[in-house]
């Protein structure tokens, strides 16, 4: 049972977990890592009562430490946790869009410890950042993906009772399963919808003619550039698939297109539609 968890990351995944873990776990302590004091001082004011930029005082005692920063601050985090918790035992868990860097920056530093590691991977966001955009919802009916090297059965079930409590939907995945999956379903649609800006919108004076569609497609493009510049680079070997794939299925339309082929094009845009009703 967890007694304490400590959330390092008051962005909007980090504090939106905090939120949510003090509502639906009562008896548990949350306590909340900011880098900056005055975005501690907002997350006090939201009532997360153990929000602090001194590390030491959030993870004293933590049983679960979820890392919510950026993928690549993730080892030196974990090199300062094995210091200020030297010799005692606790199970770390990320929130990072990537899963096979994590896993093989992670492992090596806790082998031969106490502690533990399983990767998490709520699937939950938005356009927005930062803590102030955080709320107690974001996480509900989400899927959250489960991680682990050498199927460690007692932290894969603690971490699957406290997403699932948070309102989370568990699957389990390899790493390298994991960052070719999310490469399909999340970073090739931030390139795409990138892609949709940079051509719909490449004439900026026609933005005003653009109605709910162009909206809606480009929406995840509004998001963080120097967070999507990280995830995209991180897990560019998978997302580089789909972009190949992509290109070919854009070289179809251009044949169908090219062709007149009215049939063609009306089977091709059907399939779509039932893809897309699967969600």
């Amino acid at each position: 049972m967890i007694k304490r968890v400590a959330i390092l990351g008051a962005g909007l995944l980090g504090g939106s977990v905090a939120i949510s873990a003090q509502k639906k776990f009562p008896s548990m302590e949350v306590a909340l890592w900011a880098r900056k004091p005055d975005v501690a001082e907002q997350a006090r004011r939201m009532g997360i009562s153990h929000a602090s930029s001194d590390l030491a005082e959030v993870v004293r005692g933590a049983d679960l430490i979820i890392l919510s920063t950026p993928v690549g601050c993730m080892a030196d985090l974990v090199r300062q946790l094995l210091e200020l918790r030297k010799g005692e035992e606790f199970l770390i868990t990320d929130v990072g869009s990537v899963k096979r860097l994590t896993h093989e920056q992670i492992e090596p530093l806790i082998e031969g410890t106490k502690v533990r590691y399983v990767g998490s991977h709520p699937m939950a966001g938005s356009e927005k950042k930062g803590f102030a955009a955080a709320h107690g919802e974001l996480l509900d009916g989400a899927a959250c993906i489960l991680t682990s090297e050498n199927q460690d059965a007692k932290g894969l079930e603690i971490l699957e009772q406290f997403w699932s409590t948070l309102g989370c939907r568990i699957r389990k995945l390899t790493p390298e399963d994991h960052d070719y999956a999310v490469a399909r379903i999340s970073h090739f649609p931030h390139a795409m919808a990138s892609m949709v800006a940079m051509v719909g919108l490449a004439f900026e004076d026609i933005g005003e003619l653009a109605g709910g569609g162009l909206r809606d497609t480009t929406r995840v493009a509004a998001g963080d550039p120097e967070l999507w510049t990280e995830i995209m680079l991180e897990n560019r070997d998978a997302l580089q698939r789909s972009l190949t794939e992509s290109i070919a299925e854009l070289a179809k339309v251009q044949e169908i297109l090219r062709t007149n082929d009215e049939p063609g094009l009306l089977a091709y845009l059907t399939e779509a539609k039932r893809r897309r009703d699967l969600i």
